[in-house]
């Protein structure tokens, strides 16, 4: 099964924050989590694909960057968005098409935007979803704190489908990789 590791909005400026806006919930152990898996899909021979928001930093400084201390590879695909969907405008699903993917795994920021329309976006477009559980962030709202945005995220997510095609929710620790998704079918 080829599969790939996507990556999204882990920018500079939105894990860290800025004068408006807060650092992302637990964003240590969200970079940790992220090299970790990395690692892990360098091990498996799994390619990296990032996606950037171009609203962050105003899409040209510093902050608009992949956060410093994420260890990026060198042959990581990169794409650009100027929407919350990772897919809209970008050539990612094109991408991943031609690349003949069938399972994504998921990370980044921020959960109840960008990692909630991803996903159910991936498996509306073919894809069986990986979202990892403990690897995407975001600040709170009005309404919910970050951690409960998480935490209904991965509650919501983990199941979610589309007829042939959906998502799970499996933490950083766990054989990402080796999809589940067939026991559940």
């Amino acid at each position: 099964m080829k599969q790939t590791l996507l990556i999204i909005d882990a920018q500079q400026e939105l894990i860290d924050g800025n004068q408006e806006e807060s650092a992302v919930f637990n964003k240590g152990r969200l970079i940790r989590n992220i090299n970790f898996v990395i690692e892990k899909a360098l091990k498996s021979d799994v390619p990296v694909v990032l996606v950037r928001d171009l609203d962050v930093a105003g899409g040209t400084d510093e902050g608009f960057q992949v956060h410093d201390e994420i260890n990026v590879p060198a042959a990581s695909k990169i794409f650009d968005k100027t929407a919350t969907n990772s897919f809209h405008g970008t050539g990612l699903l094109n991408h991943l098409r031609s690349q003949e993917m069938e399972h994504v795994v998921m990370m980044g920021c921020e959960t109840q935007h960008c990692i909630d329309s991803a996903v159910r976006t991936a498996t509306i477009s073919g894809f069986d979803v990986t979202l990892v559980g403990d690897g995407h962030s975001t600040t709170g709202s009005g309404v919910l704190s970050a951690e409960q945005i998480i935490k209904h995220h991965n509650e919501t997510l983990h199941g979610h489908y589309n007829v042939e095609h959906f998502s799970v929710v499996r933490n950083a620790d766990e054989d990402l990789f080796q999809p589940t998704h067939a026991s559940y079918r």
